[in-house]
């Protein structure tokens, strides 16, 4: 049974990337730290990100298409903090390229924060105590700064295409390529090394504000991910080719009429080879400490996947054709809590949902989440409804990443205007003016009775359509809305902390910082 539920709460959800800062992206140091400001002026006790392990361009930088369930994105390196740290001078910084206040430019992004990262290894001690024991200890960390030497030098192709000793992951191949790649090798060990102690200090400056870090779990990884390269046994894959047999996705939903093909390889699940058992556990059991080594909390994204998943075969364009196979079940969670013991998790309980899956849910006692943009279609028992709420024990939002925003959702053909009446109705708002409903929807939400309320930023702040974060099914224009500083303010904070201050959701009172909304330095 989660904890983190014993009180009522409220939270914003906001990929770290969004966030303002001046070098194109939002990042784990300043941008971070002033947002962690915001927050706490708003009564706000949770922060909700999606994953953030390194993205690939080829997957529209997807976080959900990682190449590492360990690795952080250098992406999100705070540069600031290396000029702290004299790793690189800020006259670096001020030949930054002028980017866009609204969009992640993923290119050009890329390219500038990797030459700032290369300059700052040129000045970094590899023979600094902290770094050679988190080296050392890292177990994930040789495969990982291999695999990405490896992408360098076969042009960025898949490691199914690389030469069939190394995508076989032949130990004699690999300690040849280590020989050769020393010093890129180290190069990558210093991003992540960077990562994590970045990371560490905004944990900690986290907690020192009372906001809890809520992270994200996906179940599936990329094909072309160090995960399925070094563990290919666990996975459906070809023994000659590595191409996958057996691949994710759902069925046609809301979403889609043919379904969602995402097309990572499953889980052999059900393998009667003890071995095999094993090594899927270990690797999971892996993936849950160091997540919970970073968050408070995790969402664990496509949880109906562990009751039963859609297959897909591997060689079918579409979803459509796929079937539902049996997962692990409760068992699953047994094992990951013998090894690491009960842990704080949202269960992702959306789409085709059964009572298997919902008891499964509850008989680990994890909330699920309640969308209210599911909630107003006609149907006055549908359980998306507040009124309809049996249990406290859930997490309300008005969307998620894969919503429209709330306003662009209220404003689109996928609501008649007798399904705008019954949400006017039903927020008890009685004038035709909708430029403000979505503090109508916050209202009905964070009245309710679920013990948690998170709201994506778009809509604490009303933003429209063109601010949503993705469109699932779609393969490019995703992942890339950014929040200019201005928005992030104090009438918005006052607002807002107003506002959950009458319902009951700020645990403790939050004195007002005495820091400026939007300062990057001296957080």
């Amino acid at each position: 049974m989660t904890t983190f539920l014993s009180k009522r709460a409220s939270g914003i959800l906001a990929h770290i990337t969004s966030l303002p800062s001046p070098y194109g992206i939002g990042d784990i140091g300043y941008s971070a730290y002033s947002f962690l400001n915001f927050l706490h002026d708003g009564g706000q006790s949770i922060w909700q990100f999606l994953p953030t392990g390194p993205t690939n361009p080829v997957f529209d930088n997807s976080p959900y298409m990682s190449t590492s369930a360990f690795a952080g994105s250098p992406l999100l390196i705070s540069l600031e903090l290396l000029v702290e740290k004299k790793l690189i001078d800020q006259s670096a910084l001020d030949q930054a390229p002028q980017f866009s206040e609204y969009l992640t430019d993923y290119s050009a992004v890329t390219q500038f924060k990797n030459s700032i990262l290369q300059q700052a290894f040129t000045r970094f001690d590899q023979s600094a105590p902290d770094f050679l024991q988190f080296v050392k200890k890292t177990s994930w960390l040789r495969d990982y700064c291999l695999f990405m030497v490896l992408k360098e030098e076969y042009a960025q192709k898949g490691w199914f295409d690389w030469p069939s000793d190394l995508a076989g992951h032949q130990l004699s191949a690999l300690e040849e390529k280590e020989k050769l790649h020393a010093a890129r090798i180290a190069y990558y060990s210093f991003e992540q090394f960077t990562f994590n102690w970045q990371w560490q200090k905004l944990r900690q400056k986290a907690r020192e504000k009372g906001i809890r870090l809520i992270g994200d779990i996906p179940i599936y990884m990329g094909w072309d991910s160090v995960d399925v390269w070094v563990n290919q046994s666990i996975f459906f894959l070809n023994s000659t080719t590595h191409h996958p047999t057996q691949v994710a996705g759902v069925p046609p939903d809301y979403f889609s009429k043919t379904g969602q093909r995402w097309g990572n390889p499953l889980y052999r699940w059900n393998s009667d080879e003890q071995t095999i058992h094993k090594q899927l556990y270990t690797w999971w059991t892996g993936r849950f400490r160091a997540v919970f080594e970073a968050v408070d909390i995790a969402r664990v994204d496509h949880f109906r996947g562990f009751e039963a998943y859609w297959s897909i075969p591997g060689t079918h364009k579409t979803a459509m054709n796929g079937k539902w196979v049996k997962g692990p079940g409760i068992g699953f969670f047994e094992e990951i809590y013998q090894a690491l013991g009960p842990l704080e998790i949202i269960a992702e309980d959306l789409g085709d949902i059964t009572p298997e899956v919902i008891a499964l849910r509850k008989s680990l006692g994890f909330p699920g989440m309640k969308i209210l943009q599911f909630a107003f279609d006609g149907n006055k028992e549908n359980s998306f409804l507040p009124y309809n709420f049996t249990t406290p024990n859930n997490v309300i939002y008005t969307g998620t990443h894969d919503n429209d925003t709330t306003v662009g959702w209220y404003l689109s053909d996928k609501l008649n205007d007798s399904q705008r009446k019954a949400i006017r109705q039903i927020c008890n708002r009685t004038l035709e003016d909708d430029n403000e409903i979505y503090k109508d929807i916050i209202h009905l939400a964070l009245s309710s009775i679920s013990r948690l309320a998170i709201f994506p930023l778009q809509d604490i702040l009303g933003f429209g359509s063109d601010c949503k974060m993705n469109s699932p099914g779609s393969k490019k224009g995703n992942w890339s809305w950014r929040c200019a500083p201005r928005f992030l303010n104090t009438e918005i904070s006052n607002w807002l902390h107003e506002l959950c201050d009458q319902f009951g959701r700020i645990p403790e009172k939050m004195s007002v910082t005495t820091e400026k909304q939007g300062e990057t330095k001296n957080a």
